[in-house]
């Protein structure tokens, strides 16, 4: 009996752990795919327009629809002296578009035509599910090809892409197809579905990867399965490092080199799979921090970027770039 009692705790410490597992999956993955939306506000919409209003040019409200029958919205800005080039600006999760206006008042500013959209399942654009790049690669051809698409007046030479975080991370899935991107910076992705997952398991004990790898390994592995069985999504395919590698399209890279949210070691992951990149790190820069802790290089970098669109530069090594 005495030998007994310490198998069946052991069993039943599995049972629990398993349990857990379970449950604590499930719940991850519909958390996941279902993020909190920050619906946009009649004050943020006055606070674009008094943006555009400043710079003497107005706000066009822009949608698109889908294949799925989910309607897509944007604003859409060109400024009054274009250089005939566009950018798409794409927000990060849980976010809308109007976290994006910093970059498209810096972009305003030398003649860029600047799209911000809403990404499904946020803000004022449809669609239930966050997909993380799954889905919305096809809405990011979408959008280039409504840019692509536009008057004479307006038509861009260029059309550029710039994300932060989950947009960054989608931007650079859209190059799996070769969308019309002349040139593309993406600030603070994450490399692959997979590692991001490890990463969350362990950020709430600063453990980083290791414990999803380990421990919580069943606990991401049943939330991947959740994805698929419930929603037929199947996440291990959401890999920014993989069309990265079979993309023509020049790529910047930015992160800050403590970047507590998505680890600076995720674009040094996409890095090392696709050297051609171009990797900046930014240092004493948190998550999607560059342009705030070094505002004046952040400008002339991706402006240089946007101007030689046609062929990358040597990537850096991997060190601080001032």
């Amino acid at each position: 009996m005495s030998r007994s009692r310490p198998v069946r705790y052991a069993l039943f410490a599995a049972l629990l752990y398993l349990t857990f597992c379970t449950i604590a999956g499930i719940y991850l993955a519909d958390g996941t795919l279902h993020p909190a939306r920050r619906p946009l506000t009649v004050e943020e919409n006055i606070t674009v327009q008094n943006i555009a209003k400043e710079l003497n040019t107005s706000v066009v409200d822009a949608s698109i629809s889908t294949p799925d029958a989910v309607t897509l919205r944007a604003w859409l800005i060109v400024p009054r002296h274009s250089n005939n080039n566009a950018v798409l600006l794409l927000h990060g999760l849980a976010d809308n578009r109007l976290g994006m206006t910093g970059y498209a008042q810096l972009l305003l500013a030398h003649g860029y035509t600047v799209l911000l959209p809403d990404a499904r399942a946020h803000g004022a654009s449809g669609g239930d599910l966050a997909t993380y790049g799954l889905i919305e690669r096809n809405d990011i051809h979408q959008w280039v090809d409504f840019l692509d698409s536009l008057g004479p007046q307006i038509h861009p030479h260029c059309i550029f892409g710039f994300g932060e975080s989950m947009g960054a991370a989608e931007l650079l899935q859209s190059l799996g197809t070769q969308p019309h991107f002349c040139a593309v910076a993406a600030e603070s992705p994450f490399a692959n579905f997979r590692e991001i997952a490890y990463d969350r398991m362990g950020q709430p004990f600063h453990t980083g990867p290791w414990l999803g790898r380990t421990l919580l390994r069943p606990l991401v592995e049943v939330a991947f399965l959740r994805a698929r069985w419930k929603y037929g999504l199947e996440m291990k395919n959401v890999a920014p490092d993989e069309t990265a590698l079979h993309s023509t399209i020049p790529i910047l890279l930015i992160h800050g080199q403590i970047d507590s949210n998505i680890p600076v070691r995720h674009s040094r992951l996409i890095h090392a799979k696709c050297p051609r990149t171009q990797l900046w790190e930014v240092p004493n820069a948190d998550h999607c921090g560059a342009i705030s802790v070094a505002p004046k290089d952040f400008e002339s970098r991706l402006l240089q970027w946007f101007e030689a669109p046609k062929e990358a530069a040597p990537a850096p090594a991997l060190g601080p770039v001032g």
